[in-house]
């Protein structure tokens, strides 16, 4: 039987071993664990790499978005919008500067609908959030319309979406900033929790730069209340090394995501993610290649016994779905989603063949 794991991270591992080993050495013989060269060296080139001004690691991608509210002047008595399928950190995120997170409906490419933003707009909205899903960009012209319409502040969890674009532009470089996600599954992941906050805004900058290390600025001295929230140096040396092969590794990407598409095309009732090439505004860089099927949770099954491993993203809930949480909301099409949506494996461990034998499994589900 095949093993086709969802994410095979002692592969990963494996397949760098002798180079990230020196990237370990070299860190630990120099003791630069902490806000050192290796991390000034990472924000740069993720600056350059999506041609936005200013870039600070941070210890994960919720921080990240949390800083991003707060440095904006989010708090007590806002209301930010943003798409409840999602995971909850960009609920959470809000949540703690003291606003209150408003969900709101996903459309047919599983992004914030954008008619459900203009319902929920009340008077102490504050700001708009969507979540670049999946490595693919919301449609930002029409939400950046909306927030010019209303005089709101828009910010995006673009966790999972480091080299996807919208017209051009890069995740993260609309509104006042974005975030990204270094979670180890990744397309660029570390070896533990990491993150960045991305803005073109020189005020947000300086104001993150101090609130991730207690409020201190270069001469010790605190002048804000603060934060330990650094994306530490090891980490930052682990992203360098693979940042140096991160268009080959969106390429491969791009290619599985078009060995599926062309794997598992015309299956009734299946629906698969836009294509590679589907539209010239958006470049996605497949984060993960998200499906809805009929009998979603009896494929997962029977794709479990053939050796593949799957994935239901968030365990099967949108945020607003926690009641806990204090959500009474309800979300239809969103709810829907969750209930036939499955991520299958996409990782730089696949091989074509692999891949292939995926398909002929789901196509051996459906024909049966």
């Amino acid at each position: 039987m095949n093993n086709i794991p969802f994410f095979n991270y002692p592969d990963l591992f494996a397949q760098h071993r002798e180079e990230l080993t020196d990237v370990f050495q070299k860190v630990a013989e120099c003791g630069a664990f902490i806000m050192q060269n290796d991390l000034v060296q990472f924000e740069q080139r993720l600056s350059e790499y999506t041609g936005i001004k200013y870039v600070l690691g941070v210890a994960n991608a919720t921080d990240a978005m949390q800083l991003l509210l707060k440095a904006g002047g989010v708090g007590v008595g806002d209301e930010v919008i943003f798409c409840t399928h999602t995971m909850v950190a960009t609920a959470s995120a809000i949540k703690f500067t003291g606003a209150t997170p408003v969900p709101v409906d996903a459309g047919v490419d599983h992004l914030m609908d954008v008619v459900s933003v203009e319902r929920a707009i009340t008077p102490k909205t504050k700001a708009i959030m969507p979540t670049q899903l999946n490595g693919r960009v919301a449609d930002m012209d029409s939400i950046l319309t909306i927030a010019d319409k209303y005089g709101l502040q828009v910010y995006e969890d673009s966790a999972q979406a480091l080299g996807a674009k919208y017209k051009g532009r890069s995740a993260g470089s609309f509104g006042l900033g974005g975030c990204i996600s270094f979670y180890p599954a990744k397309v660029l992941g570390c070896f533990g929790d990491g993150g960045a906050i991305l803005t073109n805004d020189v005020g947000i900058y300086n104001t993150v730069k101090l609130m991730r290390d207690h409020g201190r600025g270069e001469d010790g001295n605190v002048s804000i209340w603060g934060y330990n929230s650094r994306l530490d140096n090891l980490q930052a040396a682990i992203l360098n090394y693979f940042f140096d092969d991160y268009e080959k590794i969106i390429g491969r990407r791009r290619e599985i995501a078009t060995l599926y598409y062309n794997g598992i095309n015309g299956i009734d009732g299946v629906i698969l993610p836009p294509t590679v090439n589907s539209d010239i505004d958006h470049f996605d860089i497949f984060q993960n290649y998200e499906v809805e099927v009929p009998n979603r949770d009896e494929l997962k099954e029977y794709l479990s016994n053939k050796g593949v491993g799957t994935l239901i993203q968030w365990g099967g809930k949108a945020v607003h779905e926690f009641k806990d949480l204090g959500f009474t909301q309800s979300m239809p099409f969103t709810e829907n989603i969750m209930r036939i949506s499955l991520l299958l494996p996409l990782n730089m461990s696949i091989t074509d063949d692999e891949v292939d034998y995926v398909c002929q499994c789901i196509r051996g589900f459906y024909n049966d």
